[in-house]
């Protein structure tokens, strides 16, 4: 007998016949012998629809009332879900976020968990019962509701399956698994059997979208084993679990991107001590999170460029705060793009594998695809390109590395 926690996304529980088709799934594993948890996002389309209702009230609704707001969308998945496992004659109980208990700082539509009580999960599991967790959603130390972010639903699941020391955390939704790119850009996309936690961790800070990343750090830290898998096949899907040398083998494991970025470059920039902390400070007080960076030297002895990247939602916010830092610096100019991507390569392999660079370097030049900005750790490389040759470049790097193909 196993203790599972599974958690199903809003594509799974977006009407009762769905619901109904999860409820199969649970109970089939209750069945089985198997102690269950579950943890289930809200019905689909319904988060987008209570924060649209906010933004009508509002054009800027306090961020306490949006996550009251918000959390409803769980409530109703939860307890709908429990309802259709009562009919099915299992004994179920649904769980708010403040109930279970979880806990969190008070960033309100961003909370991260600070601890989870699992007292009345565990003495549930022990009398039969299936217990249904609104995933999303937690409770400041002031007793106010927060929510974890988008995606903050597997966070939910993984912190749970942590807390209870599970033997699996199964994420359900509606794709089979963790592929090698986005299949709906490239159909020689091939599904993992199994990936680590460090690529799963890089891919999904990169740009893809299976596993929340706050999700995949709490994976990581408390080695919570992962299956990533749809509600609707009887498909194996992706095991994320520790690094084997089998994965070492394969130099690149996957291609990601992401289209949720702009570039702003201060030209001409004073080549001194403090400088850079200036900007960056200025735009850490504006809540801005910046991604990469860049400093090159100008043509002028003295002086140099600074470059950076943000998120689109910032990219107002930023060019204004470059522009006034710039100003007080003497700099010479701020550029600025809005229509740029990010294209990485992921993979452990690269470890211990030499030219993996100037390979994905060729396959973008051959291509005629321009680099604006390099990044690299130990197991990816990621470059700024135009956004219009997204695709292309995706499409081109997975041909480069012939991830088309079993490691």
């Amino acid at each position: 007998m196993a203790l599972i926690v599974q958690k199903y996304g809003g594509t799974s529980v977006a009407n009762l016949e769905r619901i109904r088709n999860v409820a199969r799934r649970v109970a089939e594993a209750f069945e089985a012998g198997h102690q269950v948890v579950v943890v289930v996002s809200a019905m689909a389309g319904e988060t987008d629809r209570l924060l649209q209702l906010a933004y009508e009230a509002s054009s800027q609704p306090p961020e306490r009332e949006i996550d009251v707001i918000l959390a409803t969308g769980e409530q109703v998945s939860s307890a709908l879900l429990s309802i259709v496992l009562s009919s099915l004659g299992l004994k179920a109980r649904s769980y708010l976020g403040h109930q279970v208990k979880i806990l969190t700082d008070s960033a309100h539509t961003k909370a991260r968990i600070k601890s989870v009580e699992v007292e009345r999960i565990r003495a549930d599991l022990n009398e039969g019962i299936i217990p249904v967790v609104a995933g999303f959603q937690g409770e400041d130390e002031q007793g106010d509701i927060t929510t974890l972010g988008r995606g903050g639903s597997d966070t939910t699941a993984v912190a749970l399956a942590a807390a209870l020391k599970a033997d699996l955390c199964e994420i359900y939704t509606d794709v089979e698994g963790v592929y090698t790119t986005d299949p709906n850009i490239c159909e020689k996309a091939r599904k993992l059997d199994r990936i680590s936690y460090e690529e799963m961790l890089e891919m999904s800070s990169l740009g893809a979208k299976v596993l929340q990343i706050r999700s995949v750090e709490f994976a990581m830290k408390y080695r919570v084993p992962l299956h990533v898998r749809s509600s609707f096949s009887e498909e194996e899907g992706t095991r994320v679990c520790e690094e084997d040398e089998r994965m070492e083998r394969a130099v690149v494991s996957g291609v990601t991107y992401d289209r949720n970025q702009t570039r702003i470059e201060i030209a001409r920039v004073p080549d001194r001590p403090g400088v850079a902390a200036r900007l960056f400070d200025a735009l850490t007080e504006a809540n801005i999170v910046v991604d990469m960076i860049i400093q090159t030297s100008s043509q002028e002895a003295g002086y140099a460029n600074m470059a950076f990247t943000v998120s689109r939602g910032d990219f107002s916010k930023a060019l204004e705060v470059a522009r006034r830092v710039a100003e007080e610096l003497g700099a010479e100019e701020v550029l600025s793009e809005e229509e740029v991507a990010k294209v990485s390569i992921v993979g452990v392999g690269m470890k211990s594998h030499t030219g993996v660079a100037s390979r994905m370097f060729s396959a973008l030049a051959k291509e005629g695809i321009n680099i604006k900005m390099i990044s690299t750790s130990e197991i990816k490389i990621s470059c700024i390109i135009d956004d219009k040759y997204t695709e292309l470049a995706v499409r081109a790097l997975h041909d480069a590395f012939s991830l088309e193909k079993e490691g």
